[in-house]
């Protein structure tokens, strides 16, 4: 699995989002801004131009060697999202995108989010998805659905993070001021390229769960639906932002 490709699928469905809220947010005139959970510089790498300092946050080495390669001016610190390493106050706006479903403590994170963006700065949650409320069509596709779901609980993604967003951002002590529901994941059509792609995420988060064979059955199936206008896949995201 090519994880930076992946991590460029996502950072393609939130652009248009990423543009507003940005704009939003007063990101022109911010000195200074941190993504946390910056994984290989998907997202940094789109915000390499003139403007605030970029820094980056991600518990995880290898990513930011990657991310290195990929964002070669932000400033990049290995270090986990419970306990960021900067001081009080220290950025105009603090974001992550796709990161806290994979915090066993989110709550912890967003107030160290909230710890470390000055006052009147943003915090922003740019997309956690709600793979609970998923919806697959056709009916054969449900199976392929909950595998998946299964095998993201058991890697430890909280399924329904998105759903609890806006609750989240509340008790952190940071003013909600706008979240709500993003796209219907994967409702268009894909191109042949996007499509073998989108199965190399599936084959390999059920890798060791679901056998080749009926790996390759439901791969037709899908192949079908899809060439017939009949395919959906509907996984609610979510995002939220407020100021300190």
């Amino acid at each position: 699995m090519n994880w930076h490709e992946r991590y460029i699928r996502q950072a393609a469905w939130t652009r248009e989002l990423r543009t507003y809220l940005f704009e939003r947010c007063g990101w022109s005139t911010a000195r200074c801004v941190l993504e946390v959970g910056c994984g290989t510089g998907a997202v940094l790498t789109e915000l390499m131009m003139p403007g605030p300092a970029l820094h980056g946050v991600d518990l995880e080495r290898s990513s930011l060697r990657e991310c290195r390669e990929h964002a070669p001016a932000a400033h990049l610190v290995c270090a986990d999202a419970r306990s960021l390493p900067y001081a009080d106050q220290a950025f105009g706006v603090t974001f992550c995108h796709f990161v806290l479903l994979w915090i066993r403590e989110p709550l912890q994170a967003l107030q160290e989010m909230r710890r470390v963006t000055a006052s009147a700065g943003y915090v922003l949650a740019l997309a956690e998805p709600d793979y609970g409320a998923r919806v697959d069509q056709p009916a054969e596709l449900e199976w392929l659905g909950q595998r998946q779901n299964e095998a993201l609980q058991k890697a430890g993604v909280a399924l329904r993070r998105g759903a609890e967003l806006g609750d989240l951002f509340q008790r952190a002590g940071i003013h909600l001021i706008e979240t709500g529901a993003i796209r219907s994941t994967h409702a268009q059509a894909l191109q042949k390229d996007e499509w073998e792609s989108e199965w190399k995420v599936l084959e390999a988060d059920l890798e060791g769960s679901v056998s080749p064979k009926e790996m390759a059955r439901i791969k037709a199936v899908d192949r079908q639906a899809r060439a017939s206008g009949k395919h959906m896949l509907n996984v609610p995201t979510y995002f939220a932002w407020g100021q300190v």
